[in-house]
């Protein structure tokens, strides 16, 4: 991080928005950190183990996914830019009781945060699997804390730069390889047809909805990624850059437009890069693994996946694969941990635990914590040992954790709105339409759940209901088998 800290508005470092497209692109960034960590389990796992299931009938989900979730993405970047707040703190003023000096919404945060940190080892779990393939004679346990500990080493340093260059190389290293391997499906067996696509998007749902749900949760842009946006906005310098409001200021609303503009532009590419590559990884798993009836399960999991090139490719694309898987799952666990270390710090913040605002504590915090969370990780994978189980519950968890942001968002736009940059009609239907789609899921899947534990008790009561009788019938017949013995004795 530079000497300026980026939490705290400081005069010199306001600056006019860029006004060209080559300038502007040297400001893109913080939506390719997020690809980083979006692009990862979610597709090379959960996205593949859809398709090898569902076959192309839920390709609809991953698209609507990638789609619908970023009205809320920049609704939270809006608001970081005008205020200059980080999410945990836009939190903290909402609407609600608060305990400990946290907002409701932050405890529901890290309530659920236990589920995320069995997503997380799966991921590491699944950067080791690679590693154990490509060098079998060290095992994939000692490969965890090999992970681990390297990824501690390049995040506890907290510079904001270094992450942001290894974040976009990891995304060109992934992007590369996946498209690569979907072109060639074209060449063999397992080539993609028009009447693929098609039923693809039929608006049909699988039939194990779990699979689905993790999908939703897990693609496009989640509920703690549009967590972590704000914070990689801010240390980008997007709200430096803009300054504090100045109420009535045309120079001030001059700029908030500009950067927002920029940061508009940052989450749309990177919206892009994100959705080609799922629906990728999404394809692959339906074209081959489905077709071979193949489904990723436990330490085999990177093995099955790597059918998918090899199958495309031939033999030779096995290293292409290692590449890629390694590219996607690692950039996972590096992005993730460098935004876990600033939005558990922030709620340590909130707690009174640390002072976030003082950069030494800030940084100490960081440095503790890069290597706690990737430890925790890796020693909870050896635990359970099944990352696609791991992955897709958290997935799930980061579903739930889109209606905490539903509500942040909703107060964000129509009660702490700067009245001067209130957006268009346009970005007010697009946010609606987003927050419908995921109000939609959660009820969807909360009735089904209850369905599949109403028909569960269902079948259960019989059983136990025979069983009883049984019992009792059992017992009926030892109570008469005592009384025939007892009479027989009182004649003898």
């Amino acid at each position: 991080m530079s000497p300026r800290d980026p939490y705290q508005f400081d005069p010199s470092l306001v600056e006019e928005p860029p006004s060209t497209w080559r300038g502007t692109v040297r400001y893109l960034g913080p939506g390719l950190v997020l690809t980083a960590s979006i692009v990862g389990a979610g597709e090379l796992i959960a996205t593949t183990s859809l398709g090898a299931r569902a076959g192309f009938t839920a390709l609809w989900i991953i698209l609507v996914s990638c789609a619908v979730k970023v009205a809320l993405q920049l609704q939270f970047g809006r608001h970081t830019i005008l205020t200059g707040e980080t999410c945990l703190t836009a939190f903290n003023k909402l609407p609600g009781p608060s305990f400990r000096g946290a907002h409701w919404t932050i405890w529901c945060w890290i309530l659920i945060q236990p589920l995320k940190l069995l997503q997380m080892g799966g991921i590491v779990g699944g950067v080791a699997m690679v590693l154990g393939i490509v060098a079998p004679a060290i095992s994939v346990g000692i490969w965890c804390w090999v992970v681990a500990g390297v990824a501690a080493m390049m995040v506890s340093g907290e510079s904001y730069h270094f992450i942001e260059r290894v974040c976009v190389a990891l995304v060109i290293a992934f992007t590369a390889t996946t498209l690569i391997s979907v072109f060639s499906l074209q060449w063999t067996v397992y080539a993609v047809s028009s009447g693929d696509l098609i039923d693809g998007l039929r608006f049909e749902l699988p039939a194990n909805l779990m699979i689905a749900m993790g999908a939703f949760g897990l693609t496009g842009v989640g509920g703690d990624e549009i967590m972590q946006y704000t914070y990689w906005l801010i240390e980008k310098g997007y709200a430096a850059r803009t300054g504090p409001r100045v109420p009535g200021d045309p120079a001030w609303e001059r700029r908030a437009r500009g950067w927002i503009n920029v940061m508009y532009l940052d989450a749309l590419v990177s919206m892009v890069v994100y959705t080609v590559i799922t629906a990728a990884f999404y394809l692959l798993g339906a074209a081959v693994l489905h077709a071979r009836g193949e489904t990723p399960e436990g330490y085999a999991t990177i093995n099955t996946l790597a059918l998918m090139y090899t199958e495309s490719l031939g033999q030779w694309a096995r290293s292409v694969f290692m590449v890629g898987a390694f590219a996607v799952l690692f950039s996972t666990v590096f992005s993730a941990l460098a935004a876990w270390t600033r939005l558990f710090t922030d709620a340590a913040g909130k707690l009174g635990m640390i002072d976030f605002q003082n950069v030494a504590q800030r940084r100490r915090t960081v440095t503790l914590l890069a290597w706690f969370f990737p430890l925790a990780w890796a020693t909870i994978f050896l635990v359970y040992k099944e990352p696609v189980i791991m992955v897709t519950i958290g997935g799930m968890a980061t579903a739930a954790i889109l209606l905490v942001i539903v509500f942040a968002a909703v107060n964000f736009r129509y009660w702490r709105e700067v009245p001067e940059m209130r957006p268009g009609r346009f970005y007010d239907l697009s946010l609606w339409v987003s927050i419908a789609a995921i109000i939609a899921v959660a009820v969807y899947g909360a009735q089904d759940g209850l369905r599949k534990w109403q028909n569960q008790q269902a079948a259960v009561r019989p059983t136990a209901n025979a069983a009883s009788l049984s019992a009792k019938t059992q017992a009926d017949d030892a109570k008469s088998g005592r009384i025939a013995g007892s009479n027989a004795g009182n004649r003898r």
